[in-house]
């Protein structure tokens, strides 16, 4: 079925028929021109929220020399976490990522005061408990959602483009710079196929779902990392053989996050790659448990060799 006219519904309430050759929908999360094609036979469309939030708040520039800049800085606290960022203004944008069933807890001014010096000690001086109170009392937590959805085309009229396709949480900061992939890897495929719309639009899909539903899933698992991994010592050993590793043999092993930031692969390559690392370091862990084992029986056999020599000669006193 191949839909030629999109209908239209002005500001004023009336209708139109628009015409085009292809109909981009770059609209958002929320967008309209995926809800429309979620009625249509084999278009598959999932939406999830996370039960966190998240409230924003700021250090004033006047307070940022008591922060290290360049920086992304991070209060991880298992179930909820804190991260500031740093602005050209030379003020941090802090956000706190949290259930909404604890920001509920959190509608007295005192309250917030007090959940801030037990949780975030730290952080209490640099943004000032007048402006916790403030932001607490006066706004409420936004959501997170992800979606996804395949394809991102309909016959050759209809492609959806960012967040539109694959909104995700923020927690890879991938999101923008995905949208921005989306355009590049189009304009590629209309120059590969002459303008051929139809042509471009079934490859890109093809091209792209799965890339995309892997970035989807990367964000969402990069906020258990952030928020509780860090803290633990498996995660800071993984990250030292990832950097040992990448010295050593840096065209060859890539450890994830260089790989999805600063490189031009993809990023179901990404979880490829990771997923080939994951099992190389399997390799690694059992071969060096392997040679642990093996030294100490040797040592045992070795000093039981030597008790027996020094029984024989009477290497005694």
């Amino acid at each position: 079925m191949e839909i030629q006219y999109l209908p239209l519904t002005t500001k004023t309430y009336e209708s139109q028929e628009i015409k085009a050759d292809l109909i981009i929908g770059a609209d958002g999360a929320f967008s309209a021109l995926r809800k429309s094609l979620q009625n249509v036979p084999l278009f598959d469309y999932s939406q999830s929220y996370i039960e966190q939030g998240y409230l924003e708040l700021c250090i004033p520039r006047d307070r940022n020399n008591r922060m290290t800049p360049n920086h992304l800085h991070i209060w991880p606290r298992g179930e909820f976490m804190m991260i500031a960022l740093p602005n050209r203004d030379e003020s941090w944008t802090v956000t706190l990522f949290m259930s909404f069933e604890r920001f509920k807890k959190l509608k007295d001014g005192e309250k917030v005061v007090d959940f801030f010096t037990k949780t975030f000690p730290d952080a209490v001086g640099l943004i000032g408990e007048n402006e916790l109170m403030e932001v607490f009392l006066k706004n409420d937590p936004s959501p997170l959602v992800s979606v996804k959805c395949k394809p991102h085309h309909f016959g050759s009229r209809f492609l959806l483009l960012g967040d539109a396709a694959h909104a995700m949480v923020p927690f890879y900061g991938q999101g923008m710079n995905a949208g921005f992939e989306d355009c590049v890897v189009l304009n590629e495929l209309l120059d590969k196929s002459c303008e051929n719309i139809r042509e471009a639009v079934e490859e890109y899909s093809e091209q792209r779902v799965g890339d995309l539903h892997a970035i989807c899933d990367l964000a969402m698992y990069n906020y258990v990392e952030m928020r509780d991994l860090v803290t633990r010592p498996t995660y800071h050993l993984r990250k030292t053989l990832d950097t040992l590793f990448h010295q050593f043999f840096p065209r060859q092993w890539l450890p994830l996050y260089h790989s999805v930031c600063f490189s031009h692969m993809s990023y179901s390559a990404c979880v490829e790659n990771r997923n080939w690392q994951n099992k190389e370091l399997l390799l690694f862990e059992q071969l060096s448990q392997f040679i642990y084992e093996f030294t100490m029986k040797f040592v045992d056999l070795f000093l039981r060799w030597f008790v027996c020599l020094w029984d024989v000669y009477g290497l005694t006193d």
